[in-house]
């Protein structure tokens, strides 16, 4: 049984949920594309990063174990990695590029709770050209489907089931 903290209800996921890659394959491979072009160009060190501050935010434990698992093999820290969920208070850790693109990954991810403020999108968007600004932000809206494509079948961290 898994809590959920944002409501404090309890998620029971002893049923079993469908698999979407099975199931709906033409959508799953649209998703995967959908990623990869938003990936394009960017640095493999901040996609993860984005990565792993959106699954923070949805509480997604099957995605913020892989991406976390990603990162350490494409190189990145540990000090790094264990400073994502609080990067204000270290922002020592990570570049402006960095801290702009997990200023905005939490605006868009969090978008009910107050849209994405003009001062976030206009430090994002000083940190990058328009053409990375738009992969930055379908990154962003990639992973936040992602997340929900994992919660809503139930997908257990430490299993990743990638093709």
């Amino acid at each position: 049984m898994t809590t959920n903290t944002n409501t404090n209800a309890q998620v029971t996921t002893t049923t079993p949920r469908l698999d979407l890659a099975r199931t709906a394959p033409k959508v799953f491979r649209a998703l995967i594309g959908f990623d990869a072009a938003a990936r394009e160009g960017l640095d493999p060190a901040l996609v993860e990063l984005i990565q792993i501050r959106a699954s923070h935010l949805n509480h997604c434990a099957y995605c913020l174990h892989m991406h976390t698992n990603d990162a350490r093999k494409a190189g990145e820290s540990e000090d790094r990695l264990h400073m994502v969920a609080v990067w204000r208070e270290a922002r020592h850790f990570f570049t402006e590029r960095e801290q702009a693109a997990l200023a905005l990954t939490e605006s868009v991810t969090l978008v009910a709770d107050g849209g994405v403020p003009d001062d976030v999108y206009a430090q994002a968007a000083a940190q990058f050209d328009e053409e990375e600004l738009a992969h930055v932000l379908s990154l962003i809206l990639t992973i936040n489907t992602w997340n929900r494509v994992a919660l809503a079948t139930a997908k257990t961290a430490g299993t990743d089931q990638r093709r």
